[in-house]
């Protein structure tokens, strides 16, 4: 497999809490990955420490072989769960300020999808809908020819028609040559994009598998084994004999 993300014996603590523990993942290229739990089970965790918005407690997460730092945020385009753009901003000073920091930006399918969206790039954000920002965010690091997208939660919190406009923009510009890793518990909603599923649940990986194998071994649909993943008391973390790293199966 061509490593794109490397986790080994990754671990983060916050004082006593313990968010992720001892996550030894694999990610290879050309795939959308759905990174699915329940609330609170180190999702968010995961996606920073790849961002390298975080540091890892112990273990360690390479991106295409090396640490978090100034050549993995050229590969890396990310989507975090909460609006980080002030509402003074017009859309124009978001696509000014990507064009600066991002070479990959591609200013001109920005303001393509801006104009489907019947959107200004001269519009100010505090004009906006919270669905409508939440588009324009997405919109920005989709025109990225990134390597690797992590989206957290790109569709919470908004309408069934404007999930359908947020998962057509993913499939239909990302880079096909890189990897998407969303952040969700809407499965159904997604499961039909994904084609492979990472459970976590309290900071540990329960599954990591093709979407299309689990289906045939299990004979339910994503959303149907999350429920009965999920409903189980306790379960432990699949590993190799060896207590190694979870590869896809």
């Amino acid at each position: 497999m061509d490593a794109l993300v490397t986790c080994t014996h990754l671990t983060k603590q916050y004082g006593r809490k313990t968010a992720l523990r001892d996550v030894n993942l694999t990610i290879g290229r050309g795939h959308i990955i759905g990174l699915l739990g329940p609330n609170g089970s180190g999702k968010t965790t995961l996606l920073k420490l790849m961002n390298g918005l975080l540091t890892p407690t112990d273990g360690k997460v390479l991106i295409d072989g090396d640490k978090p730092g100034p050549y993995s945020k050229s590969l890396v385009s990310y989507l975090p769960d909460k609006m980080y753009f002030a509402d003074w901003m017009k859309i124009s000073d978001l696509f000014d300020f990507f064009e600066d920091f991002y070479e990959d930006f591609d200013r001109g399918r920005a303001e393509s999808m801006c104009h489907l969206l019947d959107i200004s790039p001269g519009d100010k954000m505090k004009k906006l809908s919270k669905g409508n920002k939440e588009k324009i965010q997405l919109i920005l690091v989709m025109s990225r020819r990134a390597e690797l997208y992590l989206l957290d939660e790109p569709i919470a919190g908004v309408d069934p028609a404007a999930r359908d406009y947020i998962l057509d923009t993913i499939i239909n510009n990302y880079n096909d040559e890189g990897t998407i890793v969303i952040s969700t518990h809407l499965i159904a909603d997604i499961e039909k994009i994904l084609d492979q599923v990472i459970f976590l649940k309290d900071g540990a990986i329960i599954d990591h598998a093709y979407v299309d194998d689990l289906r045939e071994a299990n004979g339910k649909s994503i959303d149907q084994q999350f429920r009965d993943m999920f409903r189980q008391t306790d379960p432990q973390p699949m590993m190799n004999s060896e207590g190694g790293e979870q590869h896809v199966r």
